[in-house]
């Protein structure tokens, strides 16, 4: 069963690319529009393991771009309905489930030390570069994605070293404290698409009209600004990370 299901990329990448793939184990934090392709696209390559860090909970608003929303998901824990989706896609990838927050404060509760990469999909500033900190110090492969919300050309997507990008406005903030903290490099997937300005509409905005479900530990109105997304910009991101993910992991 398992030759048959990734026979057509052993053609690519031979018997000993796939061997590589099903001994590594990559870590996935946020589940969002990009973490949640990137994690499917992974699984779905042969990765053997993955680790799933997320600690919010499926909405309404998420059913049009995030790969773990269906209608039979909202208020389910994303960890929980992703893993679930992959255990439906490649049995043989061993998911393991951590409904966390990540931020420096919490950050102590995963060993990053554990992984062959880190995937990077979170939208908090503070939580990316505390990843990238402390995978710098560990010497552990990481891909951050920069911001996918606001905008809708995925052709304008590129892959290049965070002290490289431009446009971008948090490339820009990313590249100043982490070079306050001195991280050297960091690989990043970013677009230089100038952002669309959301159009403020009280009557569908999440500010009045909070869809979170119940049981949500972090709500969409804690977030100062509340960025406009489509379901194809985001999952190109999370695809282009995996791609990335899987061509580095194999050449290892």
């Amino acid at each position: 069963m398992r030759e048959e299901m990734f026979s057509r990329e052993t053609m690519l990448v031979g018997q000993e690319g796939m061997e590589r793939l099903r001994e590594r184990r990559v870590a996935v934090f946020g589940l969002g529009g990009v973490g949640g392709h990137a994690a499917e696209a992974l699984a779905r390559a042969g990765v053997g393991a993955l680790d799933l860090i997320d600690a919010d909970r499926v909405s309404l608003s998420n059913l049009n771009r995030q790969l773990v929303a269906t209608l039979d998901t909202v208020g389910q824990l994303k960890v929980e309905a992703m893993a679930e989706r992959i255990a439906r896609v490649n049995p043989f990838c061993r998911v393991t489930c951590h409904a966390l927050f990540y931020l420096p404060q919490t950050a102590d509760q995963v060993d990053l030390a554990q992984y062959d990469y880190v995937v990077d999909a979170v939208d908090t500033v503070s939580a990316k570069v505390e990843l990238a900190v402390r995978c710098q110090a560990l010497q552990v492969p990481l891909i951050s994605a920069m911001g996918t919300g606001n905008k809708l050309d995925p052709s304008r997507f590129e892959v290049a070293d965070i002290y490289e990008t431009s446009v971008c406005p948090l490339c820009r903030v990313m590249r100043r404290e982490l070079k306050k903290r001195g991280v050297k490099k960091l690989k990043v997937v970013y677009s230089e698409e100038i952002p669309t300005r959301p159009i403020e509409d009280m009557a569908i905005s999440c500010r009045t009209n909070c869809i979170c479900p119940p049981g949500a530990e972090h709500k969409c109105t804690e977030r100062r600004d509340i960025p406009g997304s489509v379901a194809f910009v985001p999952s190109v991101a999370g695809l282009i990370i995996a791609g990335e993910v899987v061509k580095d992991l194999i050449r290892k």
